[in-house]
Parts: C-alpha cells; structure tokens; sequence
C-alpha cells in the first residue's frame, strides 16, 4: 500500500508539474504579447478619466478650392439623382480632392441635397470635413486636431480607428483574457502555501463591486 500510495503520489506531482509548466508558458506568452497594450490602455484609461481636466486646445486649419466647371456639372447632376441620400462621391471628384487637399476619401458616403454635398472625415484625434457647394463650385475644407492625447482616447475607445485597430482591440482582449484565466489558475495551484491568495483574489473582487454599487447611480 505504502508503495501503490507513493505512486499515485509521485504521479499527481508530475500531472501537477506539467499543468503548472503548461499554465506559466501560456501565462508570460499571454503577457509578453499584452505587455505594450495594458501600458497603453492603462495610460489612456487614466487620461479618459481626467478628460475634463486635461484641456485640449484644438488647431483648426481651413482652406478653400473652386471645381473646375466640368466637374460642378458632373456633381449637380449625380446630387439630382442622390438628393437626401448618403452615397459615395464619384471617382472625379476623389481625385480632385486628392489632388487638392492630399485628402483619401476612399468612398465614404457624403451627405447630397441639390446644391451642396458634405462630407465628414472623422478622425482619430480630430475631425474634418469638405463642403462642395454645387451652384458656384466653392469648395470648403477644415481639418480639426484635438492633440496627442485626444488621438489616445480614441484609440482606447476605438473611435474612429478602422478596421485594422478594431480587429487588434478583439485580438488583445482575447490575450488578455487568456492572461487572467491562466494567472486565476496558476493562483490556485500555489494557493495551499500562501493563504493570503484567496482573500487578496476575494479583495480585488469586492472593491470595484462595492464602489459601483453604493457611488454610482
């Protein structure tokens, strides 16, 4: 019996000792690939907090264009087709305003009525827009720049950010996610030697449930 106990014994260790291998391997890859995400959105969890207290002195740039007279035409007669509609500007005038403003419109809907179109450029950090009137060709373009920390903001609200930043956002939270479950994990093996574990894991819990319940209402 003494040997069939020391067996079984020696073989928990070694179940053990590979789930904890296999448990810190997924733990610090996990880390290593959130490390530079959680600094940032920490940072800017921080700077979102103090929003209001953080001024943010905007640079607006303007400038003003006319449209050749072939292209005004063109326009006022796609805006008689598209008249109320959100629809993409033809390819003319994406090049115009290429050309013009080094502006990549990339098919973004603009906003038509018969005698003018507008068109929002929303942006990471700021925000721009072109106004084309339609009777004379006058064209109309501002450029907004909230600053440095106004595009952090943005980027942790994913705001305005593209596909791109949308899908890394899924991916790290899914790291992330990984890191705390294998973190959670790694806490229980351990767990048995150092009894302070549960209640600190209980502390972190009972916080921020306790804030949200009596202050935010």
């Amino acid at each position: 019996m003494g040997n069939a106990g020391a067996a079984d014994k020696a073989k928990n260790n070694a179940s053990r000792a590979v789930w904890l291998k296999n448990l810190h391997q997924w733990h610090w890859i996990s880390s290593a690939l959130c490390l530079l995400g959680m600094f940032l959105f920490a940072i800017t969890g921080i700077t979102l907090n103090h929003a209001g207290q953080i001024e943010a002195k905007p640079a607006i740039t303007r400038q003003k264009a006319t449209l050749p007279a072939p292209l005004v035409t063109q326009l006022a007669a796609y805006a008689a087709q598209h008249d109320g509609a959100n629809a993409p500007m033809p390819t003319a005038a994406e090049t115009w305003l290429k050309q013009q403003w080094a502006l990549n419109v990339g098919g973004r809907p603009a906003e038509w009525s018969v005698d003018e179109v507008y068109l929002p450029l929303p942006k990471a950090g700021g925000d721009a827009w072109v106004r084309i009137g339609l009777e004379d060709g006058a064209a109309e373009y501002e450029l907004t720049d909230r600053g440095w920390v106004s595009w952090l903001n943005d980027v942790h609200k994913g705001r305005n950010t593209g596909v791109a930043w949308s899908w890394f956002i899924d991916i790290f939270a899914g790291a992330c996610i990984v890191f705390c479950l294998t973190g959670l994990l790694i806490l229980k093996f351990h767990a048995a030697n150092r009894p302070f574990t549960w209640p600190m894991v209980g502390l972190g819990i009972l916080i921020p449930c306790a804030i949200a319940l009596l202050f935010i209402h």
